[in-house]
């Protein structure tokens, strides 16, 4: 009797081991997004701010590591063709899905045809890719940001005083992304101070000239106090020089666009934007997270893999960082 219960028992044991093994949870394969970078290189300028196409994709890399992918990198380096090309070779290495990176219009066009013929969705990065979806910042309204904490810092501090503005950066830059944040500083500032004009200050794509330039400014205007917007932050730091060598710390105070770790990072001493540095004239730059885009953009290309809807268009949140918010935006662990 107890040799015929032990045999039955293992009878019964074996037949529900396949149903054991069925109801088992499967082991789900990770995605393949491909991610086709507007260029690899460690060169700052990106879109005319301070980061690097390497900034971008060690996002990606640092993103990856906690999500359900397995990632593969094409560097576009700048050219159109080579866009084209590194499409075809994600094709062939049979990605789930593309985040494209690359600013030309025609080769995304194509590269929007030929994705669709090969049934693989599209996920644009900052340039347009045609019906793809779209991430990227909002140039207009991060210049709105910066132009509003201008004017609203010469209405609560320099009410009644003469007020000039002063706009430093790359000005004969033909892109649109730089047009539109000129174009939002000017909006954001009339908010306050409807008849202000920018004088512009033409750097010609060399930010360190922002220092003689300014300085000639403030020499013929010793009695306005001056609202200093600039396109980029490496801009911003020679303008403060050129304000700290005047001795114009009183009656100057700046605000920039990227926040990019030239005026936020490292581990030198005085970093411009610290929450120990609330001296500087410096009032804040606007964030751009270039350096973050991997952390906002692959949640959203796996949301499409999963057949979820996406909006067409994802800004990029953009917000003025000082002293006061710089360690919420970017705690010392970050920065170092």
């Amino acid at each position: 009797m107890r040799r015929r219960t032990l045999l039955g028992l293992l009878a019964a044991a074996s037949a529900a081991a396949p149903a054991r093994a069925q109801n088992a949870p499967r082991r789900i394969a990770p995605s393949r997004i491909a991610f086709a970078n507007l260029t690899d290189s460690p060169a700052p300028g990106l879109e005319g701010l301070g980061f690097s196409g390497a900034d971008v994709r060690a996002s990606f890399e640092f993103a990856a590591r906690r999500l359900p992918v397995e990632m593969i990198y094409f560097d576009n380096a700048g050219d159109p063709a080579r866009a084209v090309a590194n499409a075809d070779a994600a094709i062939a290495a049979r990605a789930d899905l593309l985040i494209e990176y690359s600013a030309d219009p025609d080769a995304n066009a194509e590269i929007a045809r030929r994705m669709q013929a090969a049934g693989i969705p599209v996920l644009a990065l900052v340039h347009p890719v045609p019906g793809a979806p779209l991430y990227g910042p909002d140039n207009r309204e991060a210049g709105r940001i910066a132009g509003r904490a201008l004017g609203a810092f010469a209405r609560d501090n320099w009410p009644d005083e003469k007020v000039l503005g002063v706009l430093i950066g790359d000005l004969a830059d033909p892109t649109e992304a730089v047009n539109e944040r000129a174009r939002g500083i000017a909006e954001g500032a009339h908010e306050s101070l409807p008849g202000l004009d920018f004088a512009p200050l033409d750097t010609g794509g060399q930010p360190v000239r922002a220092d003689a330039m300014l300085t000639r400014f403030l020499l013929a205007r010793r009695d306005s106090r001056m609202l200093v917007a600039t396109l980029d932050d490496v801009a911003a730091i020679y303008a403060r020089n050129a304000v700290e060598l005047n001795r114009r710390q009183s009656d100057v105070v700046i605000a920039s666009q990227g926040l990019d770790p030239h005026i936020h990072g490292g581990m030198n001493e005085k970093k411009e934007i610290d929450a120990n540095n609330r001296g500087s004239v410096v009032l804040g730059s606007v964030a751009y997270f270039m350096d973050r885009y991997g952390y906002d953009v692959l949640p959203i290309a796996l949301r499409m893999l999963a057949g979820q809807t996406v909006p067409p268009v994802t800004r990029t949140q953009h917000v003025l960082v000082g002293a006061a918010n710089i360690f919420k935006i970017y705690p010392p662990f970050d920065i170092n």
